[in-house]
């Protein structure tokens, strides 16, 4: 590189217009006191060497050159850094000349450059290509400490904060994002430049040193929001493979960079950003501190996520893994061995969610049996706590046995081994009798657990009538009958469900007739069930329990919408 930029700098000397290597040398001593030093020292051919060390592009060199020529120079934001960083080198001071270029470069940075924002942020860019010199000379330390110090000031400048924590459908996605259009219209110095504009190398200390300065942390949320956003979630890794290797490391190196830098407070940082992080990490190979704390991220603001987020991680494997179940599991213990509020909605948000998801995947005809039985067993756990019925899990079933019509009897009852059919709704159960799709084993269960629920009611209001006592000896010997449908051939089952559904219906009749006697004799008695908390048993089963989790029991039983 030293080469190329000598034998360019040497082309430039060469050319008709320019003057001789002698001529250039000895105009250059007069205001540079290294070259005068050197031409003492040695000899010409011996000094066109020194220009293959010097600190600065060809370009920036000719702008020398032509200041020691006489020529008026037009500073800018562009120049003025490369400029101070090559007039320090050449020792271009007030000391060997009078006017010199130094103290005229550092004298525009100082009252042209540092009091804009724009000037400043594009100044401190260019420190990039010479940053150790812009060290030593402390440039770099000069416009870091402007940029952040108008960021005090007018946190705006990072960009608007996130509004919403999550995208919930309501508006459009990119709005989390975008500057406020308002401002931009109306305000006269509207900072079109921004710090996503920076190399990670510059980006990473300044947000650094501005969160330990009081910079408000949802401004610097925002931006590097903005700064992920641009580097790596436009251009996601997988989506063009022609990317070469140096930009997935750069990539690599980001994600991992912004995920150190964003705050820990929940609600900051909009959920599906998290979900799409995790994505890129996993395609990007990031180390696994980095994918463990983006999880952690993401299991403390789970009541925020939506399906689509949780159907991101499937992205990430390039059809390896169809859908990553641990992955929602380690989710999931993060999210209640985290959880602290004694508000009972994040709850049911959390498993409604994971039944969405169960639903959701469920019409994947290339979705494996073992995938989706593992989900719904974990959508069994999480919703026994908080959720009074199991519809949502009953559903996601009627939808994978749909879309698998060609599984055997013995795969469709392993699918519904995990469906508690003593917590589904009337309808459901009313849905399910007449489920075709269902095990012939599965469908004389629910017609059974409709039974027996329509006579556990019938026994509350009237508790130990005779009609009582009579009924629990029917439902003796309706178990004996069960006992033997379930162990009989196909054809006796059928023939025995037809007696079950005509008892079932004289049972009917009978409760009707039993409540119009006791509203006119007594009245009704409702016997209340005390109601117990499975809060605790939930969180065994992830693995989440201790001591200083507060137990939280259940409030009430929310319905949910049946399938169909």
């Amino acid at each position: 590189m030293a080469n190329r930029k000598s034998t360019e700098i040497s082309t430039w000397i060469t050319k008709p217009t320019s003057p001789s290597e002698t001529e250039l040398f000895e105009l250059m001593a007069v205001r540079c006191a290294k070259i005068a030093f050197l031409l003492k020292e040695r000899s010409l051919q011996n000094l066109s060497h020194f220009l293959a060390d010097i600190p600065a592009n060809p370009e920036t060199f000719q702008l020398v050159a032509r200041f020691c020529a006489g020529h008026d120079l037009t500073f800018s934001a562009e120049n003025v850094v490369p400029l101070s960083c090559l007039a320090h080198y050449l020792g271009m001071t007030e000391a060997h000349s009078k006017n010199n270029l130094l103290n005229k470069a550092l004298l525009f940075l100082e009252h042209n450059i540092l009091p804009i924002w724009n000037e400043t942020v594009k100044a401190f860019q260019t420190t990039e290509n010479i940053f150790d010199k812009a060290i030593e000379l402390g440039l770099v330390a000069v416009c870091a400490n402007s940029i952040i110090t108008k960021a005090i000031s007018d946190p705006q400048l990072l960009g608007d904060p996130i509004k919403r924590a999550c995208f919930d459908g309501s508006e459009d996605e990119d709005d989390d994002f975008r500057p406020n259009v308002k401002r931009r219209l109306f305000a006269i110095d509207w900072p079109f430049e921004d710090l996503t504009a920076l190399s990670l190398r510059l980006y990473e200390p300044l947000i650094c040193e501005m969160v330990k300065r009081g910079v408000p942390l949802e401004y610097v949320t925002a931006s590097l929001c903005n700064y992920v956003r641009k580097w790596v979630l436009q251009t996601p890794p997988g989506a063009d493979e022609k990317v070469d290797i140096r930009t997935r490391n750069s990539q690599r190196e980001i994600v991992e960079a912004v995920e150190r830098l964003l705050p820990n407070e929940m609600g900051l940082v909009p959920c599906n950003l998290l979900f799409e992080m995790l994505r890129c990490t996993n395609l990007l190979v990031a180390s696994s501190e980095c994918m463990d704390r983006l999880e952690l991220r993401i299991g403390k603001n789970l009541n925020q996520a939506t399906v689509n987020d949780l159907l991101t991680l499937s992205q990430s494997y390039a059809r390896k893994v169809q859908y990553d179940v641990e992955c929602v599991r380690r989710i999931l213990t993060h999210f209640y061995r985290n959880y602290n509020s004694s508000k009972m909605s994040d709850l049911i948000a959390v498993a409604e969610l994971v039944e969405e998801l169960l639903a959701e995947i469920a019409s994947d005809i290339d979705l494996k049996t073992e995938t989706f039985t593992a989900l719904a067993e974990m959508s069994k756990q999480v919703s026994n706590g908080c959720l009074g019925s199991s519809d949502g899990i009953y559903k996601g079933i009627d939808i994978y046995l749909d879309t698998h019509r060609d599984l055997s009897e013995s795969e469709r009852e392993k699918v519904c081994q995990v469906l508690n059919i003593d917590k589904m709704s009337p309808k459901a159960c009313e849905h399910a009798a007449k489920n075709e799709r269902l095990p012939t084993r599965v469908v004389l269960q629910v017609l059974f657990v409709t039974q027996v629920q329509l006579r556990n009611a019938i026994m509350k209001e009237i508790p130990g009538s005779k009609d009582g006592r009579r009924l629990g000896e029917e439902e003796e010997e309706e178990e004996e009958e069960e006992a033997a449908l379930l162990g009989s051939g196909e054809e006796s089952m059928r023939s025995d469900m037809e007696k079950i559904s005509k008892k079932l219906m004289e049972l009917e009749r009978e409760c009707c007739v039993m409540k119009t006697e006791i509203e006119k004799d007594c009245g009704f008695r409702i016997v209340k069930k005390e109601k117990v908390s499975l809060w605790k048993e939930m969180k065994r089963k992830f693995g989440c329990i201790s001591s200083s989790v507060t137990n939280c029991n259940c409030p009430g039983k929310k319905k949910k919408k049946v399938y169909p």
